[in-house]
């Protein structure tokens, strides 16, 4: 089961060990005042076209973003303790921000 999540407010993530421009993974980020250790890099692409930002009431894209975004998809562990899990984390290159795309069980 996937949970989306993408609300820029409350799903900033503060990422090291990444500049996502020259396309480094990351190796830990910030979340909900939590810090996750990256175990692992499961895929890396790029979403274009902006689908994420703005909608017509149809429900196409209002605009096409050619830069798009980067997304990483993270084995990741907030401690010793806790078993892990896997996060998308998204860099958007024309905010220059990370969000928590999506948390997956």
């Amino acid at each position: 089961m996937a949970r989306r999540y993408d609300d820029p407010a409350r799903d900033a993530v503060h990422v090291r060990g990444s500049t996502a421009g020259e396309g480094d993974p990351p190796s830990q980020f910030l979340w909900r005042g939590r810090l996750y250790l990256v175990r692992g890099v499961l895929a890396h692409w790029v979403e274009v076209g902006a689908w994420w930002r703005s909608r017509l009431p149809d429900g196409l894209p209002a605009r096409v973003d050619e830069q798009g975004r980067q997304v990483w998809r993270v084995e990741a562990s907030a401690g010793r303790a806790d078993p892990g899990g896997v996060y998308d984390l998204a860099y958007d290159e024309a905010a220059a921000s990370w969000t928590l795309a999506r948390a997956l069980d």
